[in-house]
């Protein structure tokens, strides 16, 4: 969420996506987490999760009320990528994951797919990130870099030169700004 707020702060055209088969927030052990269906509004998660006294002061204690308000901020409730239209998602040029089970999620979906009239490219990418406020923070702003470099060349050289130029590019971008871990980006060239 904290990429999805700092790409729509900077200006950029910015949807973002779940790829599980529900929202799954932590509970109270690993083995309890609080689920809740895609479409579900995160006001009213917030409500359910904050219901008891004691659960409340424990999910503010986790972070997960945070989260809930955080992302109410950001939009109405949590979207899940499978059940988007291939209209919607063909507005994309490039789909950021910020954990690799959701990029391969993503590449999977794409492929499985009818193509549309159009087979125009998207680039899905992996900047995969430690589920936690302070990485988050630094993977925005990396995010936030990456985008406006690829936004840059695909203004210079059109989506067909990007596709050409995306893998140097993405190289650099690995060598100059992720020196804070050992984590590579990953990239897929998808057609829909």
């Amino acid at each position: 969420m904290e990429a999805h707020l700092v790409l729509g702060n900077a200006g950029l055209t910015v949807e973002s996506y779940g790829t599980g088969t529900q929202v799954r927030l932590p509970g109270r052990s690993a083995m309890e987490p609080r689920v809740f269906k895609f479409g579900s509004n995160y006001e009213d998660m917030y409500k359910s999760l904050a219901a008891a006294d004691d659960d409340e002061a424990f999910f503010v204690q986790n972070g997960v009320l945070g989260l809930c308000r955080r992302g109410a901020a950001v939009k109405a409730r949590p979207q899940r990528w499978q059940d988007t239209p291939n209209s919607l998602v063909t507005t994309h040029d490039v789909a950021i994951a910020f954990e690799e089970r959701i990029y391969d999620a993503v590449v999977e979906d794409l492929q499985m797919r009818e193509p549309t009239e159009e087979f125009e490219p998207i680039h899905v990418i992996c900047l995969d990130t430690k589920d936690n406020p302070h990485e988050a923070k630094i993977q925005g702003r990396i995010a936030l870099d990456l985008c406006w470099l690829l936004e840059k060349t695909a203004l210079r050289v059109g989506k067909e030169g990007l596709v050409a130029e995306i893998p140097e590019i993405l190289d650099a971008f690995q060598n100059e700004r992720m020196k804070h871990t050992p984590i590579k980006v990953l990239h897929q060239l998808c057609y829909l």
